[in-house]
């Protein structure tokens, strides 16, 4: 938010980033105050942004998480083959496992088994999860997003507590 306020800079962000409130503000209210804010539907969007705005300094609002990271990754490496020295990335990008971590390890919460981010896996693979199983001995089942895969996901996890038998699976 504070560099938005920045007259000389443009923010590019994806849309949803737009309407988190900051704790005295939100890009969206910036923009409505004047500030030079872009919704990109890509990292790519922002660097085509910076190729056509060459005096103009465009700050790409990295955000997610490990699905986010490698699109973003290759638009810098883009940017830095293309030498533009326009574009830069203010990288907020976090990981799952040590949310799952904490997770676990709050005593004042009783988790019974996670369904993991199957999209996340596509990107890390399964062996990141192995720890809930190994080390909290709570069940973890990989699914997707589709009805169907979120059933399976609860039918495996009701297999794995009724069985005493806690495992990553996918």
């Amino acid at each position: 938010i504070e560099l938005s306020k920045n007259p000389d800079i443009t923010m590019a962000t994806f849309g949803d980033m737009v309407r988190v409130p900051g704790t005295y503000s939100s890009l969206e209210k910036e923009r409505a105050f004047g500030a030079s804010i872009e919704i990109c539907y890509s990292p790519h969007e922002a660097l085509a942004l910076a190729l056509k705005n060459p005096s103009r300094d465009i700050v790409f609002l990295g955000v997610g998480f490990e699905t986010t990271t490698p699109a973003i990754a290759l638009t810098i490496a883009a940017a830095t083959s293309q030498n533009l020295q326009n574009f830069s990335v203010f990288s907020v990008h976090k990981t799952i496992p040590p949310a799952m971590h904490a997770l676990l390890n709050d005593q004042d919460l009783h988790i019974d088994g996670f369904i993991l981010p199957g999209h996340v896996c596509t990107v890390t693979g399964r062996r990141i999860f192995d720890f809930i199983s190994s080390e909290y001995h709570v069940p973890a089942v990989i699914a997707g997003f589709e009805s169907i895969d979120i059933i399976q996901a609860i039918y495996l996890l009701l297999k794995q507590i009724s069985s005493g038998n806690s495992r990553t699976e996918i």
